[in-house]
């Protein structure tokens, strides 16, 4: 049977409905209320509860009114929680060209406008300026990404770490589990939580030249100010270099930046979580559904995750557009088997249930259970990626626990098929030479029993001058798979396809890169459809790069296209097939002298 459990209250009414007087802690969210693990707000809510903390969920309150959303439930008892969603405010209100979307997919019937731009910000200064003494906690992915000077794409400039901003008292980065129950247990017992400047994964605000509580065994990083990041992009550039192998490293030191009279205190990470503390969080009492309050309505972002399973957290990929392993780790933290299949089991319960699961996944697909055979030569490393520029020997990559919880998974007697709708890695599948048993045992398995007549892969492009900017393996790979998934689909008789990810405009990447890119695809008989422009989010090498111009690992300069003229003049070599654009791709490749490519792209 499925669990007969209570959404955490909204309003008052539900308040009193469960006999509660007062409220501890008050959860603010720019997304609508979804009681499911895959929705980090309403994680965050359940690990507070289960402290035996009374907590309420305020979603999407109302910013621009009499503010009455923030006044409804008074002042908690400890603290007020703020969080901008499962998404990035601005990413999900922009597009890659800064157009307003005009839609939001964590909103119900996925109306935009329910949610400000800066959303983490906005809610924190409004609780502190309605209610000074309370103490407000940040956390989520757009406090996570910006707790430290960050390039804000939207705004065309450098900005404070969102500490400064937002006026909150404490910040937690990353998965915030353990630091907001390490808060609580102090805040029980009466200690300020402006004070708690010495707890993992926690970012403070100090007066700079005061002393203040740390742990003593932490090394410290001082980063260049942000008064000098603002005077000189390549001192900008040199920071990231430090903020990702200490995001990364499983003995990190402590940060500091100065902002004017303050500093900025980054404390490291904490340890990866085990599986039984992993277990614990996925065993919390969601109801896995949305409150009762959107009955009539749909939710997009609930709709796409309802019937998936997540297996395990963070990414070993590294890559450099990506925001996964500066907020999740690079360190990968999976759930047991019990777990999986007992969340399975609930799944199978639920009453529009059809069989169907749309994803076992994660981050990436296929990181299962995946580490380090040596754990001290993991604790001495600094390479933002296991797999790139190649597979490190220490990794052990055996895809042969994930076959076998797939297998397990299809072998359940309510499941008629379970997809996997997460990116797989085919880098750490494929060599240029070989394959492994362990890789085609887990290939094979996941052509023919769990994809839906498209599997998607991500090589982001073709070229070896952006594919080393991206932290991606060579497109010779790409070859490799097509050629193995071929003759999988030939001898299992099955007509599958191969759907692949690019992106334009990322750093590195000019005109006649692109125009490779088409002529390669073409040669594949792809019609691209899964394509995107970069777009720059905190906390990215990418991102910095962008805006400084230099790489921050060796400071040499690099090229970036940036005006909507060169990004659009990238992008429409996606579409070389369209007749709109093959005038405009003729005229851009006679420009730049390559009449070969003319000849490849549109035969005479």
């Amino acid at each position: 049977m499925i669990r007969e459990n209570k959404w955490l209250p909204i309003n008052l009414k539900e308040v009193k409905e469960r006999d509660w007087e007062e409220l501890d802690v008050i959860l603010f969210t720019g997304d609508a209320y979804i009681d499911h693990p895959s929705f980090g707000p309403a994680v965050i809510a359940r690990v507070i509860e289960s402290q035996g903390l009374k907590i309420a969920v305020v979603p999407q309150p109302n910013w621009r009114d009499d503010l009455r959303d923030f006044k409804k439930l008074g002042k908690p008892n400890l603290f007020f929680a703020v969080s901008a969603g499962n998404m990035d405010s601005m990413v999900n209100h922009y597009t890659a060209n800064k157009r307003l979307r005009s839609d939001d997919a964590y909103s119900p019937n996925g109306k935009s406008g329910f949610r400000p731009d800066r959303a983490c910000s906005v809610y924190s200064k409004i609780l502190k300026s309605l209610y000074p003494d309370v103490p407000v906690v940040i956390g989520g992915i757009e406090a996570s990404l910006r707790r430290l000077t960050h390039y804000d794409y939207w705004d065309n400039k450098l900005m404070p770490s969102i500490i400064v901003d937002s006026k909150a008292d404490i910040l937690i980065y990353g998965m915030g589990e353990k630091p907001i129950v390490d808060i609580i247990k102090l805040a029980k017992k009466g200690v300020r939580i402006d004070s708690l400047t010495n707890i993992p994964q926690t970012v403070s605000l100090v007066n700079a030249d005061s002393k203040y509580a740390t742990n003593k065994k932490w090394d410290t990083i001082e980063l260049n100010s942000h008064e000098k990041c603002l005077e000189d992009k390549k001192l900008f550039a040199q920071n990231f270099k430090h903020i990702e192998i200490e995001s990364n490293s499983m003995n990190a030191a402590k940060l500091t930046q100065r902002y004017q009279d303050k500093l900025i205190v980054v404390n490291p990470p904490n340890p990866i979580m085990t599986d039984k503390q992993l277990d614990a969080v996925y065993d919390l009492p969601f109801t896995r559904l949305p409150h009762p309050k959107y009955k009539s309505k749909h939710i997009p972002a609930f709709e796409m995750i309802k019937f998936s399973v997540n297996l395990h957290r963070g990414c070993f990929g590294g890559c450099s557009f990506c925001t996964i392993s500066a907020h999740q780790g690079k360190w990968i933290s999976s759930r047991s088997e019990k777990s999986i299949m007992k969340e399975i089991d609930q799944i199978s319960e639920m009453p529009d249930f059809k069989g169907y699961l749309s994803d076992l996944g994660g981050p990436s697909a296929n990181m299962y259970k995946m580490s380090g055979n040596d754990k001290e030569i993991c604790k001495n490393c600094k390479r933002p990626s296991c797999i790139f520029p190649s597979v490190c020997k220490n990794l052990n990559s055996n895809h042969d626990n994930l076959t076998q919880l797939y297998k397990k998974v299809d072998k359940h007697k309510k499941i008629k098929k379970a997809f996997i709708g997460s990116g797989v890695r085919y880098d750490m599948l494929i060599s240029k030479s070989e394959i492994s048993k362990d890789s085609m045992r887990y290939f094979e398995q996941l052509i023919t029993r769990h994809v839906s007549g498209r599997l998607k892969v991500a090589p982001e492009h073709t070229e070896d001058t952006v594919l080393n900017m991206m932290r991606k393996p060579s497109f010779d790979l790409f070859f490799r798979l097509k050629d193995i998934f071929d003759k999988v689909n030939k001898k299992h008789n099955l007509k599958q396809q191969l759907i692949p990810y690019f992106i334009s405009s990322h750093p590195s990447c000019k005109t006649e890169h692109m125009a490779s890119l088409a002529a390669r695809t073409k040669n594949l008989d792809f019609k691209l459809e899964q394509v995107q422009d970069f777009t720059p989010t905190p906390m990215t090498l990418a991102t910095v790069i962008y805006y400084s111009g230099y790489d921050p690992y060796d400071l040499k300069p690099i090229y970036t296209p940036k005006t909507k003229d060169d990004k659009l003049k990238q992008r429409m070599f996606f579409f070389w097939y369209k007749k709109q654009y093959q005038k405009s791709i003729k005229d851009e490749l006679k420009r730049l002298k390559q009449f070969d490519l003319i000849n490849k792209l549109f035969d005479k």
